[in-house]
């Protein structure tokens, strides 16, 4: 008797939660319907993705990833409308089983939520400005410049791939800011730092949403997934073997950059329960600065040098502006750029017809959400599609086209515009925006300044179409040499 009620009582509760779930799909943006388990992975059109699906859904609609809905903005209305009308409601990172197993909710960008999230970015900002996001970074960049300068006159004429010497450039930079100190470009420790951080995401779609889908299963199973989880592994042990030095080399009185600030505040938070200030999150977060700045940003200098190369009177009038302004062997400053609208112009259609992150990283709304006449239910993963702002033809009357004049007004004076948001905006806005402005800066026109760039083969024939991904893109492998100017 006592089996048949609870019988009855499970099927009742299942019941209502199927008639819960059926509801709540109903007042959820439309969407194609999803397959078992799968849901409409294999429906994405991964080229033409979310353009295609907004065509015949409108700019808000639902994709089933595995079995989880995921709802996309696409549209810079809808994103601005999500992202700071309603910001607070969509200020959440999206969670999925293969992030939850690589940050374990801590660091700055994509593991942590709520009150952890708060005190470590609030944490992060005044600790780049009290170490001096101004002169004291924009020197550390100066000097790596001056680095790279050396690096690329050793090539003689040679052509090679610029991949390995910006990432290279790019990290000891953050290397500076973090650790206090910066590498030699042939150190070992360094050279596997730099591969597992080149291979941080290497993760198909597939193999991820799988993950995703079986994580318990998958977790013996060999596979890409294992390599992700290897790869974090190995670059959280290089970062706490940096910690353990500045642990015991610190000197509260003078901290020295981010791991010692980040130290002295534990110390600060130790009696208290609820601070996020601990060991887990001073190494995530540690190492989110290095894959959110040196990686995209060596991304966006290589697909910058593509551009240059690929039209010739964008690199005309470039050189016009640093002979004019910077010269022959002024080291290129921030100050500069006010001076430069051209070259600033450049800069930002380069980050535009890049769209690096074309989705946005993933959010979630942290409470039952209405999103315009949709229902969204707390905790589901939404992408604000950047590229839909970054493209939009009311906006920008070429968005295919990688075209200058997008930035400039009629006197040629830089025209800044509310739908360029490569850096995401509202609260989730990138944290490390102002130092990858300076980074890009100072680096593309140090290189101009001393070398001209020339491709192996026509100009015309250089492809600037970045790879297509779900998430992120990236350009294109290419060979190049460089001449003393």
């Amino acid at each position: 008797m006592e089996a048949s009620i609870l019988l009855l009582c499970g099927t009742c509760l299942l019941f209502m939660a199927i008639q819960r779930k059926t509801s709540e799909r109903r007042r959820m943006p439309p969407g194609p319907f999803p397959l078992p388990l799968i849901g409409n992975f294999l429906q994405l059109d991964t080229k033409n993705f979310p353009r295609s699906m907004e065509k015949k859904y409108g700019p808000v609609f639902t994709i089933y990833l595995g079995s989880a809905p995921a709802v996309v903005l696409y549209g810079h209305d809808v994103v601005m409308e999500a992202l700071v009308t309603q910001g607070d409601e969509f200020t959440d990172r999206g969670a999925s089983p293969i992030l939850t197993k690589t940050t374990n909710g801590t660091g700055l960008f994509e593991g942590s939520n709520g009150e952890t999230w708060k005190q470590i970015r609030h944490f992060a900002e005044t600790t780049l400005d009290m170490l001096g996001m101004g002169q004291n970074i924009e020197k550390k960049i100066q000097k790596e410049a001056g680095f790279l300068v050396e690096r690329l006159k050793s090539t003689n004429g040679r052509t090679f791939d610029p991949t390995s010497f910006l990432s290279q450039t790019t990290t000891n930079i953050l290397c500076s800011i973090s650790f206090g100190k910066r590498f030699n470009y042939e150190d070992k420790n360094f050279l596997r730092f730099l591969h597992f951080l080149a291979h941080h995401n290497d993760c198909p779609l597939l193999s991820s949403q799988l993950y995703n889908i079986f994580p318990t299963i998958l977790d013996y199973l060999p596979g890409s997934h294992q390599k992700i989880f290897k790869n974090t592994e190995e670059l959280k042990q290089f970062v706490s073997r940096q910690v353990d030095v500045h642990q015991k080399t610190l000197q509260p009185e003078h901290p020295r950059d981010f791991i010692d600030a980040f130290l002295i505040k534990m110390e600060q938070e130790r009696q208290n329960s609820h601070s996020a200030f601990d060991h887990p999150n001073l190494v995530r977060s540690t190492l989110d600065l290095f894959t959110g700045g040196a990686q995209s940003t060596s991304l966006v200098l290589k697909y910058g040098l593509l551009v240059v190369m690929k039209y010739p009177k964008v690199h005309e009038k470039i050189l016009q502006e640093i002979d004019s302004v910077i010269g022959p062997s002024q080291t290129p400053c921030m100050a500069d750029l006010d001076k430069m609208p051209y070259t600033d112009a450049v800069i930002h259609e380069i980050h535009r017809c890049l769209a690096l992150v074309p989705l946005n990283l993933p959010r979630t709304v942290i409470k039952d959400t209405f999103f315009r006449q949709y229902f969204i239910p707390k905790g589901t993963t939404v992408f604000p599609a950047l590229k839909s702002s970054l493209y939009d033809s009311r906006e920008f009357p070429n968005p295919q086209q990688f075209d200058v004049g997008h930035f400039l007004d009629k006197k040629g004076a830089l025209r800044k515009s509310e739908f360029f948001i490569p850096f995401s905006t509202g609260k989730r806005g990138c944290l490390g925006k102002k130092l990858i402005d300076i980074m890009i800066f100072i680096l593309l026109t140090t290189i101009l300044q001393h070398f001209t760039l020339k491709p192996l083969g026509d100009p015309g024939d250089l492809d600037t179409s970045p790879t297509t991904g779900f998430l992120t893109v990236a350009p294109k492998s290419y060979q190049l040499s460089v001449a003393p100017r």
